[in-house]
């Protein structure tokens, strides 16, 4: 048990639930501290009580009658309550003195003026009314009550209040006067404030809201998960269950009890919602929310008392892995309500899962079901109520729709589902026809036959006859019966039960093995129980007596473990312990089950005969079991049994045929002959069923009838929670009109002795509810001894750790066997081996980190030194490899770049061969001895008229140089300010402005020296003698070589500058920034400069041909001089010669 079960705090409470008028309560328990003798360090949480120091300020609150007594001379103290005469433990631990009512009314006399005392009493209604006591006088108490009325009663009619610092406590057992009035009112103070859970020992409360609260969600999971809060609560008890069974490796049971109407349904939804938190993470756990929509479309159906009422019982049983985690799930149903599929009372529905069929289905589903609108269906129009407020069958259909797809049902298997539900829905709409006068019918062959005929997939001819006639075997023979009209709707009544109850447990056969149990699982498993309530209507059936026969049975089970095994239990232990008077409803159970006189067997033996009817099944009802003190006979059908939950009156109309079960075995060869997958398979198990309990008198009928097999099933169920730890929920309606906010006080109060709260709460607050074996207790909590005793039995172990922790001998007894504790005792050490356990771990873990951290570190070094070592061996051999690749790219460079000034070399020479060739031909040509060598002088003759002309052309040529270098300045003066915006670019700028600089002034420096070389030889022309036709020759080829000289550097310098121009254009081109003037500017540069070249080209080629032919001119002249010169040269030698 959980060691904050006693501790009454809501300040646990998460921030939405959190009321400035909460009353937050201080647990008795604390009054004083723990003394630790042997421990330093106990949880804050560990509770013990001392009884022999109470304060006085709690003495009123701990005086606490259990009950409301009514016995003169003794307020206090009923002389023939238990709780009165519990053991001297018990009567400590509760510390009611057995004062008398002297001294309480005296106590009201002298005291009235400083403390108001208050009492409950009942008022013209019969509810109880909370008054404070005036005075008194005698036997009679004046009481003022509210709103100012002032009231005279008998004090045997009053029952002490508890204090106003209890009211709102979470757990009844912290009430100190624990009677009806008190637990009543302190219900309705929580359900007013929206806390809807109350613990009432190890039962929770539950009242149906009837309106949405914030008490759940992720953030409420988390809260309880981690234990943040200790508020009663469904998440609370789940958790619980779930820390059991993985502490006691014991199953665990959720039962969910209570009446139609009370949350049963909403409340397992909670659990298993908490379960798939507290154990998600497999998959399957979606799988399982998702089979509550379909359960709950195909089982569940509006009532008269609730609009979502379960027409069926289910077992859940979900099943846990070795590590906690979900690992499969199981779903048992138990008698579905039948007779519902094809009729329904006024004012109530069928099963969900037609109207939202009708509602939700697409067209095309619509057309080939042949769909139509719920108001046209025999089975669906006789109640007269097609919606529920609030509800939308269609958006409900497609929830449906996703929830058959989530447990991997197949499209084309809930096309085959919609099929069968369509076909039993139009099985109400066949007719019937009267063929003789015998009153005979055969079926009508009108559209309800053809579109059953046509989605079961038979022949119309055999579903005719399966419905009017009936085959039956005498005397070896077979004969053919017709049917009367009653007994042909019947029998089709009967056809379309089975199938849909048939339909039901093929698709629960479905859900199972889509949530198949792996491998994993432990057999540790946790189930929820959500079975239909006790119910009780004007005209109780054949179902109602089924239902609560069952709730009987579970009312049993609930006696069994929380009253009959507690304290049989204490008994054979060897504790003292008195036992105490309970509601025991085993003579309700007996009227049931007996044999052979009780109503179950009753019932089966009067279904054999085929003459019987149900009257004559009343009479015999009436005539044995007329002595049973729980049963009563009433006029004709009729008869009450009085239920735990009270006197139920049951008409015994359709008894004897819904007991029979009968389904004609011509109905089920007509399912076996079908076409369609499903009616064949519902046929097979229909005949498996049926093979080895065959009537030996109907001969066409099950022998085993509706009650004997839920019997047996009701009887495997409660075998199956017999070997789990059950975990209570009651769930409760505060009011008959299913409206939020009303609190009907004797409507609950009812509920409240119908599920046995009272008699739970005081067994709980005497008793031990938390055992443990002494040797599970040693083992369990021995390692927290601080002298190890490990050698000694578990019982000394036991003995030593209890007086370790200083535990009162009044919150524990020892046992033969086992150990037994108070509420809230086991709770405490179970928080200190878990803080210990806690506390070891978090050392495990700081020194494995240690050393965690310590190999780190070393393997961290050594991968340090071995990376290191591999990186410089990867270095040096990538350093190697450059050497070896630079070395080959210098010889190729090497090799290449010779090649390259090599051939250039060769294309200069060849040029210049060329060159020289065409010149010295053309020497030869225009002069003839080149060779002629004369030693009086090198100069040549030169006609001044030609150089004036040549030194004119090399002026202008030198001008226009000059012009265009301007230009050029100018578009150097353009390129700075563009140099401006790209900064990068303005060093090659200035190195081009600098190199174009250099080349003009070498051109002009070239053309200077030309200039002063022309003038020098216009200068000593006339200083030329006799030889000077070679000095003129040789001067002429120098001039032309000098101009040609010129010609070609300027050509070269020209390129360059061409160059570098088109360089710096193409480093502008890669300028992405919008702007294009620079390279415009650029562009401009160029066309200009290749303009001028051109120019500049043909001037100095006029200028060539200008030379060529002056010289020609001079040749023509020179040779006739050299004629004259030669004849004159030659008449000398040969006058020297004679």
């Amino acid at each position: 048990m959980d060691s904050q079960e006693e501790e009454v705090s809501f300040t646990g409470l998460p921030p939405d639930l959190v009321d400035k008028t909460t009353p937050k309560v201080l647990p008795l328990d604390r009054r004083l501290p723990p003394k630790f003798l042997s421990i330093k360090s106990l949880p804050v949480g560990l509770l013990f009580v001392d009884t022999s120091q109470r304060s006085m300020e709690y003495e009123d609150e701990i005086e606490s009658p259990y009950n409301r007594s009514a016995v003169s001379g003794n307020f206090f103290k009923d002389e023939d309550d238990p709780v009165s005469s519990e053991s001297d433990a018990s009567s400590q631990l509760l510390n009611a003195p057995s004062s008398g009512v002297d001294s309480w009314w005296s106590e009201t006399s002298i005291n009235a003026e400083k403390k108001e005392i208050k009492a409950w009493c009942t008022d013209q209604n019969g509810e109880w009314v909370l008054g404070k006591i005036v005075s008194n006088t005698g036997e009679d108490v004046i009481l003022s009550l509210p709103k100012g009325k002032v009231v005279k009663v008998h004090r045997d009619t009053l029952l002490r209040a508890n204090p106003d610092i209890l009211n709102g406590v979470d757990d009844l057992m912290q009430l100190s006067y624990l009677n009806e009035p008190s637990v009543l009112y302190n219900l309705q103070y929580r359900y007013s404030q929206n806390f809807i859970y109350t613990k009432s020992g190890p039962v929770l409360i539950a009242i149906n809201p009837y309106k949405k609260v914030n008490l759940y969600g992720s953030e409420y999971i988390k809260a309880y998960r981690k234990r943040s809060t200790n508020n009663p609560h469904v998440y609370a008890l789940t958790d619980t269950a779930m820390r059991e069974m993985i502490r006691d490796e014991i199953s665990q049971s959720i039962i969910i009890s209570g009446e139609s109407g009370s949350g049963k349904t909403e409340t397992a939804k909670v659990a298993m919602q908490y379960l798939v938190a507290l154990g998600g993470g497999s998959g399957i756990e979606y799988e399982i929310l998702q089979s509550n929509p379909i359960l709950e479309a195909f089982g569940n159906a509006k009532t008269s008392r609730n609009d979502n009422s379960s027409r069926f019982g289910k077992l859940i049983e979900i099943h846990f892995s070795a590590t906690g985690r979900i690992s499969g799930a199981r779903i048992q149903t138990f008698l579905l309500e039948k007779s519902r599929v094809v009729q329904c009372s006024d004012g109530e529905r069928s099963y969900h899962v037609f109207y939202q069929l009708c509602a939700g289905a697409p067209f095309s589903l619509r057309e080939k079901l042949n769909l139509k609108n719920v108001d046209e269906y025999e089975y669906l129009k006789q109640s007269k109520c097609f919606q529920i407020s609030g509800v939308n069958d269609g958006e409900s259909f497609q929830e449906v729709m996703k929830a058959l797809d989530a447990v991997h049902i197949s499209r084309e298997d809930q096309e085959k589902v919609f099929a069968m539900l369509s076909t039993v829905l139009w099985m109400g709409n066949i007719s019937f026809t009267s063929i003789d006068n015998e009153d005979h019918v055969e079926a009508t062959i009108d559209e309800g036959v053809h579109t059953v005929a046509r989605l079961m997939g038979c022949n119309i001819e055999v579903l005719k006859l399966a419905l009017s006639t009936r085959k039956m075997e005498v005397r070896k023979e077979q004969i053919v019966k017709k049917l009367t009209l009653s007994q042909a709707i019947d029998t089709r009544d009967a056809l379309a039960k089975s199938i849909y109850v048939s339909l039901f447990e093929w698709l629960v056969e479905q859900i199972n093995k889509s949530l198949t149990v792996g491998k994993k699982r432990t057999g540790r498993y946790i189930s929820i129980l959500d079975i239909y309530g006790f119910e009780y209507f004007q005209k109780n059936t054949f179902e109602q007596f089924c239902i609560n026969y069952a709730n009987e049975r579970l009312q049993q089970h609930f006696n069994r473990h929380l009253f009959k095994l507690e304290q049989e239990e204490y008994i054979q232990d060897g504790i003292a312990w008195e036992k105490m008077d309970f509601d025991d409803n085993q003579d309700c159970l007996n009227l049931f089950e007996k044999k052979p006189l009780g109503l179950l067997s009753l019932l089966d033996e009067e279904s054999t005969f085929p003459n019987a009817t149900d009257l004559s099944f009343a009479s015999k009802l009436k005539k044995h079991l007329c002595s049973n003190p729980c049963f009563k006979g009433e006029r004709e059908r009729n008869f009450i049994v009085s239920h735990y939950a009270g006197e139920v009156m049951y008409d015994t109309f359709g008894f004897l045929e819904k007991n029979r079960d009968v389904l004609s075995m011509d109905s089920i060869h007509l399912l076996s002959s079908c076409s369609s997958e499903l009616p064949q398979a519902f046929a097979a198990k229909l005949i498996s069923q049926s093979e080895n309990s065959i009537s030996s008198l109907a001969g066409d009928s099950q022998k085993m009838s509706a009650t004997s097999k839920f019997k047996d099933q009701l009887f495997q169920l409660i075998q199956r929670l017999e070997s789990t730890t059950p975990h209570f929920i009651r769930c409760i309606k505060p009011n008959k009109l299913q409206l939020p906010d009303i609190y009907e006080q004797a409507f609950i109060l009812q509920q409240l002795k119908c599920c046995g709260v009272l008699e739970v709460g005081r067994i709980s607050r005497s008793g031990y509810p938390t055992r443990m074996h002494h040797q599970k207790f040693a083992k369990r909590y021995g390692f927290l001894l601080l002298e190890s005793i490990a050698s000694q039995d578990p019982l000394t172990v036991s003995v030593a750790i209890l007086r370790q922790f200083n535990i009162h001998p009044e919150m524990y007894h020892v046992g033969y066997t086992k150990l037994f504790f108070r509420m809230g005792q086991i709770g405490a050490l179970e928080d200190t081996r878990n803080r210990t356990l806690h506390g070891i771990l978090r050392l495990q873990s700081v020194f494995r980190g240690h050393r965690a951290r310590c190999n780190v570190r070393k393997y961290r070094n050594g991968i340090v030194e071995l990376q290191s070592f591999i990186r410089g061996q990867k270095t040096r051999e990538m350093y190697n490899a450059l050497v070896v690749r630079l070395r080959a790219s210098i010889v190729l460079q090497r090799y290449i770049k010779s090649k390259i000034a090599r051939r250039k070399f060769l294309n200069i020479q060849k040029a210049a061969i060329v060159i020289q060739t065409g010149i010295r031909g053309d020497l030869v040509r225009c002069h003839g001895h080149v060779g002629t060598k004369f030693y009086d002088t090198d100069q040549v003759l030169v006609k001044a008229s030609v150089l004036v002309d040549l030194q004119q052309r090399v002026l202008k040529a030198e001008a226009e140089v000059k012009q265009k270098q301007e230009e050029n300045e100018s578009l150097q003066k353009d390129l700075d300010e563009y140099n401006k915006k790209w900064l990068e670019n303005e060093t090659n700028f200035r190195l081009m402005e600098e190199h174009w600089q250099k080349q003009m002034d070498s051109l002009q420096t070239n053309f200077s020296l030309l200039k002063k070389k022309m003038i020098f030889k216009g200068g000593s022309e006339r200083n030329r003698f006799s030889w000077g036709s070679f000095t003129m020759n040789e001067s002429k080829s120098n001039r032309r070589d000098t101009i040609n000289g010129l010609t070609n550097e300027f050509a070269q310098r020209t390129e360059s500058l061409l160059d570098n121009a088109n360089s710096l254009m193409d480093m502008n081109s890669n300028q992405t920034d919008g702007s294009s003037t620079p390279q415009q500017d650029l562009k401009k540069l160029k066309i200009t400069f290749d303009t001028w070249k051109k120019d500049f080209d043909s001037r100095l080629k006029e200028t060539k041909v200008n030379v060529d032919k002056f010289g020609n001119d001079e040749n023509g002249q020179d040779i006739r001089k050299k004629k004259k010169w030669w004849g004159r040269l030659r008449a000398l030698r040969n006058d020297m010669s004679g």
